[in-house]
């Protein structure tokens, strides 16, 4: 599930902030006024929380991939590689295909 970098930050921050502070409003006024059904309200709001979680460490994980190949030039113009994992290699090898981002020198000037 991709998100566009704005759609998946704005959720980031629903997520970590609003919603956190939300629940926690909720929580303080529910319970200094005795108002009826806090239970219901607040553990809403946290379910909906965990839920956008989980949904935003699905999206990142396949946004980042499985790993970086990190290209290193060195002054002599020798390559030096570094695999760099976001995966576990016992998890890896289950898998069909594997997913790198590449951070080399010319990806760099890309950018």
């Amino acid at each position: 599930m991709p998100f566009s970098n704005k759609t998946y930050d704005f959720l980031k921050w629903m997520a970590q902030d609003v919603l956190p502070a939300l629940g926690t409003l909720c929580f303080a006024v529910i319970s200094l006024w005795k108002l009826p059904f806090g239970n219901e309200i607040v553990g809403t709001i946290t379910a909906i929380d965990a839920f956008l979680g989980f949904i935003l460490r699905l999206s990142s994980i396949k946004y980042n991939g499985d790993g970086t190949l990190i290209v290193d030039m060195s002054e002599n113009e020798e390559s030096n590689y570094r695999l760099e994992l976001n995966t576990r290699p016992e998890d890896m090898a289950n898998k069909s295909t594997i997913t790198l981002k590449v951070n080399s020198p010319a990806h760099m000037k890309e950018k």
